[in-house]
């Protein structure tokens, strides 16, 4: 096994969907290739940080030595005090304590919103380096569009846009199913020269929070956007400019 089949390898054997006989190739091939090792170390680390993050933010400990020294100092103030002027001394109080959990309610949506989306991401680029592993890339394999759209006819409760532009320079390769994120999206499949690209499209739900608009990650671009109510992604390690090319061409 050469490293750049290795390469392509690695995920499939990090999610474990390898067979026996090709494990265990690839672990005789991981022995004597560190390159190969950093990037499995790389993918156990990012699956580890995102499987772990902590996202319940905790107040700081100066907001509640302020809250408490509030507190304290004026339920001193109210013991001296008429029951009237009592029931006021709740009101600082209890606005303190509603502007801090206001705040921590906000910071948690803010870091589990990026955290969602940088989770999808990945799914994402996991979802196509799978499909580079042989017998992976396609379910129909055929360049005219007119096969490949009705293919996805019943098997989805949605229809993606397939086009050919193979004159433009994105011959059209195929399609499959995925999964993304616990739902089941159509990937169209295009090339640019030596490169495969995946067109991810999937329907917009409520509340997903979107991707950044594009990024890179281990070599890897993608470019997301929506139109009306369906969600596309692209995904390949062709350059930033080729993704904006494709991306005109399917939505003009």
């Amino acid at each position: 096994m050469n490293c750049e089949s290795a390469k392509n390898t690695v995920h499939g054997y990090f999610d474990g969907e390898l067979d026996a006989v090709r494990s265990a190739d690839f672990e005789l091939h991981l022995e004597s290739c560190a390159e190969c090792q950093a990037e499995l170390k790389q993918l156990e680390s990012l699956r580890a940080l995102i499987r772990d993050s902590n996202l319940y933010q905790h107040a700081s400990p100066e907001l509640r030595d302020r809250v408490r020294t509030q507190i304290a100092g004026e339920s001193r103030v109210e013991t001296v005090k008429a029951d009237r002027r009592r029931r006021w001394f709740f009101v600082p109080a209890f606005a303190a304590l509603a502007t801090a959990a206001t705040v921590i309610a906000v910071m948690f949506l803010v870091f589990q919103s990026r955290n969602q989306a940088a989770g999808i991401a990945v799914q994402l680029i996991d979802a196509h380096l799978r499909s580079l592993q042989p017998g992976h890339l396609t379910d129909v394999l055929s360049t005219d569009q007119h096969t490949v759209k009705p293919w996805f006819d019943g098997k989805l409760d949605f229809i993606p846009p397939v086009s050919d532009f193979v004159q433009q320079g994105f011959p059209l390769v195929g399609g499959r199913l995925d999964v993304i994120d616990g739902h089941s999206v159509a990937a169209v499949v295009y090339s640019r020269r030596k490169h495969l690209i995946n067109l991810f499209v999937w329907p917009h739900r409520g509340k997903e929070q979107p991707l950044a608009s594009s990024g890179s990650h281990q070599g890897y671009n993608w470019f997301q956007w929506q139109s009306d109510d369906m969600q596309f992604c692209l995904v390949t390690d062709a350059s930033p400019s080729d993704l904006r090319q494709l991306k005109d061409l399917i939505r003009p």
